[in-house]
């Protein structure tokens, strides 16, 4: 549950200034309880007495004789619980593509919300300069370049780097900016495929009505879909026992535990306002996909078994 809140969480945090409480917190006790699971299975498993061997007992997948872990729950449970997991687990990988495809609001982002930031309608002075085309698959899909804005009842030079724009800028065009009439040395923020509205005014809010957030929702949909049919294909094609001893196998959860882990510690930095390592931010950025390798690979040797 603690799991599903810190991703749900993710979907619409992308406009809030860190820290982000909400999945640091509950990240953290999804996280303690998964070792503390994987502890106690292993606590569990050596306390346990020895099955004896002497009539060569089949083995389960994990290494331990069929039979030798009771099946107390019903063929139709085993699945149904291993199906609700797999639902969680697609879900928590789809909830991690969103900040990714999203992007974080950025540090000048968080400063000027810091100092009230708010949208105008400014014009363009002068000539753009450090002009440079968005290309895809040969298509111009915008242009980057650095501005001097002149914003009404505000500076009439107000400088942009970076300034991102469907059209070709010119001087005398208008554009929407993200600035602060508090603070103006910050300079603003032009981004054509970013909602400037929901970051002058940040609260949560999951499907942004802009590219990137259409980009995002079809990235959730795709992952999540992707995950339940993996899901369902490695839960009907295994025995109910194999099942059954997956979800007690110390070694398997002790994987998916250090797994949630590490993708925890991996998050931190962007949940708290910092910026990660290199290797830290790919890891954190390819969370989605090793959710379900992880759990795709801790799930595959109980096909066709038990």
């Amino acid at each position: 549950m603690a799991s599903a809140v810190a991703c749900a969480w993710l979907l619409g945090a992308v406009a809030l200034p860190p820290p982000h409480t909400v999945p640091l917190v509950c990240g953290g006790v999804a996280a303690a309880c998964a070792v503390l699971r994987a502890a106690a299975l292993w606590a569990a498993r050596s306390a346990r007495p020895q099955v004896s061997l002497t009539k060569a007992a089949p083995v389960s997948p994990y290494g331990r004789p069929m039979g030798a872990l009771p099946l107390t729950d019903s063929a139709g449970w085993v699945r149904a619980r291993t199906c609700a997991v797999w639902a969680l687990v697609a879900f928590a990988a789809g909830a991690l593509v969103v900040p990714v495809l999203s992007g974080s609001p950025g540090p000048k982002v968080t400063a000027l919300q810091k100092a009230g930031a708010t949208v105008s309608n400014a014009t363009v002075v002068g000539r753009p300069t450090s002009l440079e085309r968005d290309l895809s698959e040969e298509v111009v899909r915008g242009y980057y370049a650095d501005l001097v804005l002149s914003v009404p009842n505000g500076p009439g030079r107000l400088p942009v780097d970076g300034a991102y724009t469907h059209d070709r800028p010119r001087e005398g065009a208008t554009v929407e900016v993200l600035w602060s009439p508090d603070a103006p040395q910050l300079g603003g923020v032009v981004h054509a495929r970013r909602d400037l509205h929901l970051l002058a005014r940040p609260h949560w809010q999951a499907g942004a009505d802009s590219a990137t957030g259409r980009g995002a929702l079809f990235g959730l949909i795709v992952v999540t879909v992707v995950g339940l049919l993996l899901g369902t294909v490695l839960t009907f094609t295994s025995g109910t026992e194999a099942l059954q001893e997956l979800a007690w196998s110390p070694l398997a959860q002790t994987v998916r535990a250090a797994t949630t882990v590490g993708l925890y510690l991996a998050w931190l930095p962007m949940l708290t306002g910092h910026t990660p390592a290199p290797m830290v931010g790919l890891l954190a950025s390819a969370g989605f996909l090793v959710v379900l390798l992880v759990h795709c690979f801790t799930s595959v040797r109980a096909v066709g078994k038990g």
